[in-house]
């Protein structure tokens, strides 16, 4: 009896020994430093603030349900912005944590051009790449298509997507656009050479390639099965991850919401409202809906998903654009113009921001630390371990102890480039310090109706206070003591980072030459270089 009594205490003591050990076991494997987490970073396009409806719940829309899901069960950060408002300078900064005047990107590129994101620049792709990660880009590139330029010379192992924005090509079904674009020509010799056709913005004469690694797969590609195809490639990229073994980065350019739009609707569907827009929306959501469960079913517990946008909606597309939410500029608009994207007005660069680690960033938190794209760059590197090259100067902030343990901490200034509506490209126009927000220039895109505003220099600066203002409607008197006290801080920051950059040893300029033969093309026989590889 005593024997088995023993027997039952030392079977119990091991069972209870093994288990203090699976769970230690289990900590110690959350915790390890040793072992990389997962990044996931999708990037929308032509996105508003306002069309989360998280950012917008009195609205009580149901069109981003699972990225609702995703700010529930993580951080939304609420004063979150892009680093341009426009693409190729946003990404180019997203990928450097450096603005365009000192990685040289200033302005987008073309279908011919012949370069990109200068060599002499960085990315963070390259740098987790070297760290032992496999690293995928799926969706839009837009930092130059050609030799080294190309994603899988920038620190991307895998590459699937479109080159550049998807109205700079023709397609055999066009998507919905304002104006509406003709189907591709489907007869003739192919000149390769992109021009705009008389319907205004409309690419005609080349078609919209679908690249894999470095070879075109499908020209001109179909925008309705498009959806579908990153869908899959993303999912099988982070199931295949989990048998390699290895971490992982996911960089997830998505084609929504920049128009042509190619939502779940008949092409003949009414257009005469926004149905077709928020049907973009909810296919954009669902995608990245089936991106979270993936990960949620293989690595969930060690995999950051980060979602945010290149810069506000286009608003001369109309029913085709998105929401700005309260950020009107209602300054610039009662003058005439657009206030959001091409603009430095907060329509054009607030943008809607969830990050998403389950475990590690805690569930339904909001943040309105101000924040950038650029932090993106050096938050993966700190979460990863990896240290920058020590050779050059970065605007973008860690943002680990915002993201992991609430700290409201964010950048003191923020430096709003020019990105095409007034003054000179990548001219730092506008500056953000704290409540403040301080226009030296101001400018206006063009609006749904054509008008477009006036360029205005401010000397003294206009200034608003962003807390009391967020549509951006009424200045400061430059009499008051509050004006005097802000526009001397925000001048001396503006005066010392300009100063900066021109001391900088590590400037990047880019070459922006174009050439008719850089024309991304797979056929030059055929009409709008037809081919394709897809079976």
């Amino acid at each position: 009896m005593a024997e088995a009594v023993t027997w039952f205490l030392l079977s119990g003591m091991l069972m209870c020994g093994l288990l203090l050990h699976s769970v230690h076991k289990q900590e110690v494997h959350e915790n390890n430093p040793s072992k990389k987490p997962n990044f996931i970073i999708i990037l929308a396009d032509d996105i508003g603030w306002g069309d989360l409806d998280a950012n917008q719940q009195e609205r009580k829309a149901n069109n981003t349900p699972n990225l609702n899901q995703l700010a529930e069960q993580g951080l939304r950060l609420t004063d979150f912005h892009s680093p341009a408002s426009t693409c190729s300078p946003s990404r180019a900064a997203i990928l450097t944590g450096r603005y365009g005047l000192r990685n040289g990107v200033t302005h987008n590129f073309a279908v011919g051009s012949v370069a990109g994101l200068p060599l002499s620049e960085v990315t963070f792709s390259q740098l987790l790449q070297k760290a032992g990660y496999y690293t995928a880009m799926i969706g839009k590139w837009h930092l130059g298509h050609n030799g080294p330029y190309s994603p899988t010379n920038r620190g991307f192992d895998y590459y699937l997507g479109i080159p550049y924005s998807n109205d700079m090509g023709c397609t055999d079904t066009p998507g919905y656009d304002l104006p509406r674009c003709p189907p591709c020509e489907s007869y003739g010799p192919q000149v390769i050479r992109v021009k705009r056709s008389a319907h205004g913005d409309c690419y005609s004469k080349t078609g919209l390639p679908l690249m894999e690694n470095n070879s075109i797969v499908e020209q001109p590609l179909d925008l309705w099965t498009l959806t579908e195809q990153y869908r899959s490639a993303a999912t099988r990229i982070i199931h295949n991850a989990r048998e390699r073994g290895q971490p992982y980065l996911l960089y997830l350019a998505l084609a929504h919401m920049h128009v042509p739009l190619a939502p779940p609707l008949s092409p003949d569907a009414s257009s005469t409202n926004h149905r077709v827009y928020k049907a973009s929306l909810r296919e954009m959501d669902n995608l990245v809906g089936a991106v979270k469960s993936a990960s949620d079913e293989t690595d969930k517990d060690n995999t950051l998903i980060w979602f945010t946008g290149d810069n506000g909606p286009w608003e001369k597309k109309c029913q085709y654009a998105g929401s700005v939410g309260p950020f009107m500029g209602k300054w610039q608009t009662s003058r005439g113009g657009g206030s959001a994207k091409r603009t430095t007005w907060e329509g054009g660069h607030r943008v809607p921001t969830v990050v998403y680690w389950p475990g590690r960033i805690p569930a339904n938190n909001t943040s309105s630390a101000l924040l950038s794209g650029m932090d993106i760059f050096p938050t993966l590197l700190s979460l990863a371990g990896v240290t920058p090259p020590s050779d050059r100067r970065y605007d973008g902030i860690d943002a680990t102890n915002i993201l992991l343990h609430g700290e409201q901490g964010g950048h003191e200034f923020l430096f709003h480039p020019n990105s095409g509506a007034a003054g000179r490209f990548g001219d730092l126009q506008t500056v953000r310090m704290g409540k403040h927000k301080a226009f030296f220039i101001t400018g206006a895109a063009e609006a749904c109706g054509g008008a477009t505003g006036e360029q205005q220099l401010h000397n003294p600066p206009l200034i608003f206070d962003l807390e009391r203002d967020e549509a951006e409607e009424t200045p400061l008197d430059a009499q008051t003591l509050e004006y005097q006290a802000a526009a001397e801080r925000i001048t001396r920051g503006r005066e010392e980072l300009l100063w900066d950059i021109a001391t900088d040893q590590s400037v990047s300029t880019a070459d922006y030459s174009t050439d008719d033969s850089a024309a991304p093309c797979c056929n030059p026989r055929h009409a709008v270089c037809r081919c394709s590889t897809l079976g």
